[in-house]
């Protein structure tokens, strides 16, 4: 114990700079999948069978295979094929952008399907285009839906990201493996990270339950 607490006392500042590369990493990873999932999920949702095939595809190869597997191949591939120079950092992100987007149009598409299929019809019967219905009728009602799941989404991220360690991204994991090779103590860093992994899921996961109550409360 008292290992414990001379190793956070004197390493804490790598301990919470690795805490913001996690938090960053998983928000630029929800927000950035969020705009690329709903691409995929109105595509998914078409009625043109190539666009409605193109993205059922997408999503069963993002999800169908291990996320450290594609981790290793945008890592790999995106920097030789950029015409600019990617960083490791750059790389792993566009990765977990698009492994996240799989998983979010998914979301979407569910909220989406969730709201009442008169409200549609009822809008086209009026004469308002599929793109306005989409946008003005569907999708604000959908978000009450969609809200919830991407805060989850969140908060699964914030561990997910964990794995850009194996690339030496800056993050918390990576932080346990910089105090480790520093002290040669494996135990405490790793019980310290494991601590605020636990501490910022908890308070995240008490947040999204008070939103959750919020949203219901307002039906």
């Amino acid at each position: 114990m008292e290992k414990l607490i001379k190793i956070l006392i004197r390493y804490y500042p790598v301990f919470l700079h690795g805490l913001w590369g996690t938090l960053w990493l998983a928000a630029a990873t929800v927000l950035l999948g969020t705009v690329l999932g709903l691409v995929v999920a109105i595509l998914r949702m078409s009625r043109i069978k190539a666009f409605n095939t193109i993205a059922g595809i997408y999503i069963e190869i993002l999800r169908g295979t291990p996320i450290l597997l594609q981790l290793y191949f945008f890592w790999l591939m995106l920097p030789k094929i950029m015409p600019f120079k990617m960083t490791d950092t750059g790389a792993i992100l566009v990765a977990l952008i698009i492994n996240a987007s799989a998983y979010i149009s998914e979301i979407i598409r569910a909220g989406i399907a969730a709201v009442d299929p008169g409200q549609w019809e009822a809008a086209r019967s009026l004469g308002l285009s599929e793109k306005n219905v989409m946008r003005r009728i569907i999708l604000p009602q959908a978000v009450k839906n969609i809200l919830p799941a991407l805060c989850n989404e969140f908060i699964a991220e914030v561990k997910g990201t964990s794995l850009a360690s194996v690339f030496f991204v800056r993050e918390l994991t990576t932080a346990y493996k910089t105090v480790q090779s520093t002290t040669f103590l494996a135990v405490q860093p790793l019980l310290i990270s494991g601590m605020i992994y636990l501490i910022v899921t908890t308070v995240l996961s008490w947040a999204v339950r008070r939103l959750e109550r919020r949203l219901k409360a307002s039906d």
